[in-house]
């Protein structure tokens, strides 16, 4: 059985690859190429709304684009499927090897901690829950993870020192959106009730389970303990927080990044550090309130799509950004199913790769790696499609089946080896039992009301509304 280093390496060859078999012309330098990351970071992580960066692609936003999203790819690379294992559910790897399981291991990030949510909460078909009697936990799944950048070469290269949320999505399709009810609720992240988020992912990243020793703190709890403590940790640096995520990660990104934002964790004594949301094929997330309140706070999210996947399109079907009248529908009645998207749209075409399929199976137009690969080609509207970074093409079969079968890739072909079986002294098969992972550290609670402290008097001089009792 081929693991997923053996499969990618035999399909390496950039000629093989590279659309000028086809004849294709060398495409004109990509604007801002010779400049260097470090005296533009600000740019690329949207302080102008990437205004001047998209069309054409600018060499530096892509490259940021796949490596935040090779972040959020990590989630599903690293998770436990496997509903024959009794770790399903959970991380297949210790944080502090993460990285180099996953051969990202000079990637200059380290993993700070990781993220859990209860599965306690009404959107069942998102959490994976082992059919064994005897697992790892029964009320919790793993969510993604905080990472900071550590190598000194790395922060020189980016210009900061970035503090990085990755968060888990779901590589089925549609089941979970099937759970969402479309009912807005309100945020309370401030005092102001008008802004409102979708009921389930405001349940997913606030609900918690005092029996579940994973679940003790929320989701929203562990994240904003953990950007409170790296903040101080590195006062007085550069510093950037980047959230990035697909599908329901991209939702808990975009989430997370407005709250962090609206407790103003991201204001120091030196400086406002800058918040930036990459977001891979998300969903909308709150009400034209909430988007408005998102841009006073001076997030900056970027949503890259394709136009043929559905999960953009929802919730808000019909009243959206899109809807003439929603700003007057909002103020005047309390209307439960008013969302809007939030940010600047990248807007990819899967039919222009002539490397992928051409399929009517809904999961290849929300998969994350065919964005990515989709990025690569990307060089603006109506541009020619050709690959920038000769990233593997092979990648995009990893969990589906959407390359031209001249390439040969099998499809699905991302597995454990010998699916994670290992033979023992006794030459016994099994799954080995894996160290029990860390769920929080000890300094949560201390970190809280740190947070807290901060929030209780904002800006405008009123009190905040956050429950320090939540902890």
């Amino acid at each position: 059985m081929q693991t997923q280093k053996q499969v990618a390496a035999e399909h390496s060859d950039d000629e093989k690859y590279d659309t000028e078999r086809e004849g294709e012309n060398e495409l004109p330098e990509e604007p801002e190429a010779g400049r260097p990351l470090n005296e533009i970071w600000r740019e690329i992580q949207g302080c102008n709304d990437w205004e001047g960066l998209l069309d054409p692609m600018n060499a530096h936003l892509r490259r940021e684009i796949i490596r935040y999203g090779e972040f959020a790819q990590a989630c599903y690379d690293s998770f436990d499927f496997d509903p024959h294992s009794r770790y399903c559910g959970t991380c297949k790897y210790q944080g502090a090897h993460f990285f180099k399981k996953l051969h990202m291991a000079d990637n200059g990030y380290e993993i700070s901690r990781y993220l859990y949510a209860t599965s306690n909460i009404n959107l069942p078909n998102f959490f994976h829950k082992s059919s064994l009697s005897s697992v790892w936990s029964t009320h919790a799944n793993w969510m993604g993870y905080v990472a900071v950048s550590t190598n000194e070469e790395e922060i020189k290269r980016l210009g900061r020192r970035d503090i990085m949320v990755a968060w888990r999505g779901t590589v089925t399709y549609l089941e979970w959106i099937y759970d969402l009810k479309d009912i807005l609720c309100s945020a309370n992240f401030s005092d102001d009730p008008t802004v409102k988020i979708e009921l389930g992912f405001h349940d997913l990243y606030t609900k918690k389970d005092n029996d579940c020793h994973y679940c003790t703190y929320s989701a929203r709890e562990q994240i904003l303990s953990e950007i409170k403590r790296l903040v101080d940790r590195y006062a007085g640096e550069q510093l950037s927080i980047t959230f990035t995520g697909h599908s329901l990660g991209a939702a808990l990104g975009l989430l997370s990044a407005y709250d962090t934002a609206e407790l103003k964790l991201n204001t120091t004594r030196d400086q406002k550090i800058p918040i930036t949301v990459f977001s891979f094929a998300g969903p909308r997330v709150g009400n034209l309130k909430f988007k408005e309140r998102c841009d006073e706070l001076g997030v900056k999210i970027l949503r890259i799509t394709n136009v043929h996947d559905k999960v953009p399109t929802v919730p808000g079907i019909i009243t959206n950004e899109k809807f003439q009248y929603l700003k007057r529908i909002e103020e005047a009645i309390s209307f439960p199913w008013s969302y809007a998207h939030v940010g600047v749209e990248l807007q990819l075409d899967h039919k222009a790769s002539p490397f992928l399929l051409a399929t009517s199976d809904l999961r290849c137009a929300h998969n994350l790696e065919a964005h990515l690969h989709l990025v690569d080609g990307y060089h603006g509207k109506g541009r020619r499609f050709k690959l920038a970074t000769k990233r593997d093409i092979a990648l995009v079969n990893k969990d589906s089946d959407f390359l031209n079968k001249d390439y040969n890739v099998p499809p699905f072909w991302k597995q454990d080896e010998n699916k994670g079986m290992v033979r023992g002294s006794d030459g016994r098969w099994a799954v080995p039992h894996r160290p029990r992972i860390e769920a929080h550290p000890p300094d949560t609670a201390h970190q809280l009301k740190l947070v807290f402290d901060k929030s209780t008097t904002n800006a405008h001089g009123y009190s905040n509304g956050n429950n320090v009792s939540n902890f």
